[in-house]
């Protein structure tokens, strides 16, 4: 039997309900399960703020459906993180909304593509905060998030997971910073006894290319750009975000609502039909 999947529209200013209606006619997409939907359509004469109210609402409809057990997996079209905040929404994205509507205290954000798994351990921080955020317990959390999420979503049996350095050439030796040292490293020697199979902290900037030739099965970033950088410059179009640590498997397209072309018929599909697969595999 087909599974029933969620899908959000996103802001009803941006892109988010045409990709969804171009990518449920496609044949290969269309019966793959039973498709609910939350959000309005495009309106071009709605407020920011009006739009901001929508996006919220169609979340917190789609939360409410998956927890009644009506779906197994859920899909969310781009929101405006500006809009939103117009109206009091209390999370820098949808990210961190749905850990906190799912109890879930535990998480961690992927971006996947079909050469490349990137796993970040800070998400929506500015880069100045990011060295003080960085704590050995919190990379550990992340470390083992993705090596259950690896073996549990996408069947790898015996994940292989690397870390990056935070500084160039990882610190060096301690001469570009300590944090490997005193930070990281420690938490992937606890990882290791744990019988984790991971590796670092290393260069980020040779990292990704190793990953991406299929020496690692995941790639733990520890800021926003260290990891999206590499990830959208190879699968720009087919990458998909995706929450680890959920009861249920959350993806979106790997794009923002992209106000420049809504309601002109021009937006690419390809993201969010890798998200909409994705969900259903898992379900």
């Amino acid at each position: 039997m087909n599974p029933s999947i969620a899908i959000t529209l996103g802001d009803p200013l941006g892109i988010g309900s045409e990709i969804v209606a171009k990518a449920l006619q496609k044949k290969s997409i269309k019966n793959l399960a039973h498709w609910k939907i939350f959000g309005t359509s495009y309106d071009p004469s709605l407020s920011q703020k009006k739009a901001g109210f929508l996006s919220w609402d169609a979340l917190n409809l789609a939360v409410t459906s998956i927890k009644k057990g009506e779906c197994q997996a859920l899909v969310t079209a781009p929101v405006s993180k500006t809009h939103l905040q117009l109206v009091g929404f209390p999370f820098p994205g949808q990210t961190e909304f749905l850990a906190h509507a799912f109890n879930t205290k535990q998480f961690a954000m992927m971006l996947a593509g079909p050469t490349l798994k990137v796993v970040l351990t800070t998400i929506h921080l500015p880069l100045a905060k990011v060295p003080k955020a960085i704590t050995t317990a919190l990379v550990l959390e992340k470390i083992k998030i993705t090596h259950d999420s690896l073996k549990k979503w996408f069947g790898k049996s015996k994940p292989k997971i690397a870390v990056c350095g935070l500084n160039p050439h990882a610190g060096e030796n301690g001469l570009f910073g300590n944090e490997e040292k005193l930070i990281i490293l420690p938490a992937i020697r606890k990882a290791q006894k744990r019988g984790i199979k991971v590796t670092g902290p290393l260069p980020a900037d040779t990292v990704f290319f190793e990953a991406r030739c299929g020496k690692y099965d995941a790639v733990i970033a520890h800021y926003h750009d260290q990891g999206l950088g590499p990830l959208k410059t190879l699968h720009f179009d087919e990458g998909v975000n995706i929450t680890l640590g959920l009861p249920i498997l959350r993806t979106s397209p790997d794009h923002g609502c992209a106000f420049d072309i809504a309601g002109k018929n021009k937006a690419n599909i390809q993201s969010i039909m890798e998200a909409i697969r994705l969900a259903v595999q898992s379900a």
